[in-house]
Parts: C-alpha cells; sequence; structure tokens
C-alpha cells in the first residue's frame, strides 16, 4: 500500500453561502434557509476556508484519513446543499383493510388504525423538521439531511408490521423518493 504525499478537497461555496470554521474543527454554514453547524472532531485534519473555497487537507494520509477527508467533504457538501436549497423526503400510506389516518400533533406524527389497532402509533420529528400530511401523501422537510432522514425513517420503522406475514401485511407508510429539493 503507498501512502499518498497529501489529500486536498476544495468545496466551492456559493454565492449566498457563508462557511466559518470556529476553533479547530466547529463548521458553522449559513445561507438563504437557515445555518447548520457541526462538530469534526478527528485529530491531524486541517479545516479551512480559502478563497471562496472550504478546504479539508492532511498531509502523510493513511487509509483512515482518506475515508475521514472524503465523508468531511460529504457532510459540508450536504450542509451547503441543505442551506440553499434544503432536503425533502416524500412518504406514502398503503393499506388494504384498515384506512390508516396520519396527522402531525406537536412534534409527533400519529398513525391511527394501522392493521385496526385501537391505539395510535407515535413518531417523533427531530429539530428543525416540517412533517405535512396531504391524504395519503406525507412529506419531510428541513435544511439538515441527517434529521430529514432520520425523521422519515421514524415514521417508516413506527408502521412496521410484527407478528405477521409481511408478505400478506403489506401496510405501512413507505418512503417513495429520497433527498428532493424543498
Amino acid at each position: 500500500m503507498a501512502i499518498l504525499p497529501e489529500i486536498h478537497h476544495e468545496i466551492e461555496i456559493p454565492s449566498g453561502v457563508t462557511v466559518a470554521v470556529e476553533g479547530d474543527h466547529h463548521t458553522v454554514v449559513k445561507g438563504p434557509k437557515g445555518q447548520l453547524e457541526r462538530a469534526f472532531r478527528y485529530r491531524g485534519v486541517n479545516l479551512a476556508v480559502k478563497d471562496g473555497a472550504f478546504v479539508i487537507h492532511k498531509d502523510l494520509p493513511r487509509r483512515e484519513h482518506k475515508a475521514i477527508c472524503g465523508t468531511y467533504a460529504a457532510h459540508v457538501e450536504n450542509m451547503i446543499r441543505g442551506v440553499t436549497d434544503g432536503w425533502t423526503y416524500d412518504l406514502k400510506v398503503v393499506f388494504n383493510h384498515f384506512p390508516i389516518k396520519a396527522s402531525v400533533q406537536g412534534q409527533e406524527v400519529l398513525i391511527e388504525n394501522f392493521l385496526g389497532e385501537r391505539f395510535p402509533r407515535r413518531s417523533t420529528i427531530l429539530q428543525g423538521v416540517k412533517v405535512t400530511v396531504k391524504g395519503q401523501d406525507i412529506r419531510v422537510e428541513g435544511i439538515d439531511k441527517q434529521a430529514v432522514g432520520q425523521t422519515a425513517a421514524n415514521i417508516e420503522k413506527a408502521t412496521r408490521v410484527r407478528g405477521r406475514d409481511i408478505r400478506v401485511f403489506q401496510d405501512g407508510i413507505y418512503i417513495t423518493n429520497k433527498g428532493g429539493e424543498a
């Protein structure tokens, strides 16, 4: 295995977006839709903003360092896209016999009449995420990709069929589209 002399990722910062590195590893991205903060705590990886680009640099990297730098670059690109365009997940309510009713109450999604159950199933909505229900379609929107994806996964997981044959009982709420623009 050959050791690379350095790893250098440059991510162009679009107009209307500001990226700042506070301290050694705390990154703040501000844009038209809001602000995101994230701590990148891996030692030896240098983060900086130079000439309108976010720079991730590591001298004498190993395989692990290369992976960490690529992960940091992907996170910063997702943060920039989030504050400019936003993230959206679309979900679909599917049922055969018992009509499922989904609604938003506060910071929870209530799923009523799932497989004829008497008590509603609940799914948490993470901070900074907006959930809208229109008939059988659910839309999850926000600027933080991880929070939006986790909220959609929470909703999908709340309707997981347990103790029955999933080939027969295919009722539930399923993700149909990921990551589109808000």
